[in-house]
């Protein structure tokens, strides 16, 4: 069989972030199944117009506003493909109208308030009724989704036919549990892309609340990104100076060793697909304080495997985990139950039923579509 993914990004793409190493995951074991895989993405200043990775066949064209015009010409040029995944994120391609075979769409999650964390108004109303707009558009287009939050949310936009695949991780959980006493300072850690929609401010503000409570604490925020500097200026004040570091981008070995010394990581995003990096800390023996919010709901467990804050504010965060510091029992059982639960996430757990279900996809008969 014949795939093809659209995707605004692909793994070479100075922007590209955790979508596209879940997509890596899955094209590259579609070819190790032996079918043909491509992967069309914008162009980039300083890229290959076409490259191979991992056995799939990259191609890049067009940018923003124009990659699905390039998209459709590059198309009538190949051999037929039997499935065209259509990957959102936000503006959608349009290929169940113009690719004349099977199509499914795959998307992370619902943008939603996001909109507003990039554009001021109307551009955020704009994205919000354009996005609402995309899935009533797509409403009888089979849809993957990594979480059962963004499966919900499809569902109350119309979207009718939605398969839940959670992603994988390239993580490998530590062996053994090492002991980790709940010990002061905390130890915080924040691994992200430092962009408006993921309120790493809200991690910096977290500490202000725990210092003010008398709990010494350390936080480390691991990632680079077009809000550093706004963060960096926060972290300078007088009373949080000395307990914030800034690591930037890190080596995967190197992001592990901190995941692993850090007693939580703090997830204060405003949306996520799934919150892979929940799962990479738990690999590393480490749960996860989250804030209520779609993705993060889902990889992290109330109770379990971390804690669910109450509501989405720092404060929420501050006093689940000065809880957390007066019962260091539970804090051994949030460790290994996330340390487990991990295990269950490797690409060799996952990969199988999700590309058994795109298999069934492509060999459908083929579509017709209308609006």
């Amino acid at each position: 069989m014949r795939f093809l993914m659209l995707n605004w990004r692909d793994p070479k793409n100075p922007l590209s972030g955790g979508a596209e190493r879940v997509s890596l995951a899955y094209l590259a074991h579609l070819r190790e199944r032996g079918h043909e895989v491509a992967w069309f993405a914008n162009y980039f200043e300083g890229c290959a117009r076409e490259e191979t990775i991992q056995g799939i066949q990259v191609v890049r064209g067009g940018g923003r506003g124009t990659s699905v015009l390039a998209a459709k010409r590059w198309y009538r040029t190949q051999k037929p493909f039997d499935l065209v995944i259509d990957q959102h994120h936000g503006i959608p391609w349009f290929a169940p109208w113009w690719s004349k075979t099977n199509s499914i769409a795959y998307i992370h999650e619902v943008l939603g308030p996001i909109w507003s964390a990039f554009y001021s108004w109307p551009l955020s109303t704009i994205g919000r009724w354009q996005e609402r707009w995309t899935h009533w558009l797509y409403r009888n287009i089979p849809f993957w989704v990594p979480s059962e939050s963004t499966k919900t949310a499809l569902h109350a936009e119309g979207v009718r036919e939605v398969a839940v695949f959670p992603n994988g991780t390239d993580t490998t959980p530590i062996e053994q549990l090492e002991p980790k006493p709940l010990v002061l300072p905390l130890r915080l850690i924040a691994v992200s892309r430092l962009a408006p929609n993921k309120r790493v401010d809200h991690v910096i503000e977290v500490v202000r609340e725990l210092l003010r409570n008398g709990i010494q604490t350390q936080l480390a925020i691991v990632g680079s990104g077009e809000v550093e500097e706004h963060l960096k200026q926060l972290a300078a004040q007088p009373e949080l100076a000395g307990h914030i570091t800034f690591t930037g981008q890190l080596r995967e070995k190197e992001k592990n060793a901190r995941l692993s010394e850090a007693h939580f990581l703090v997830h204060t995003s405003l949306r996520e697909g799934w919150g892979l990096n929940v799962i990479e800390a738990n690999a590393m023996g480490t749960p996860a304080v989250v804030y209520p919010v779609g993705g993060l709901v889902d990889s992290t467990v109330h109770n379990q495997t971390g804690i669910i804050a109450k509501t989405e504010t720092p404060q929420a965060i501050a006093n689940a985990l000065a809880d957390l510091v007066k019962t260091p029992n539970e804090y051994d059982r949030l460790r290994t139950n996330a340390w487990e639960r991990s295990k269950t996430f490797a690409w060799n757990k996952v990969l199988t039923p999700a590309c058994d279900w795109l298999e069934k996809q492509a060999a459908k008969n083929r579509p017709h579509f209308k609006v």
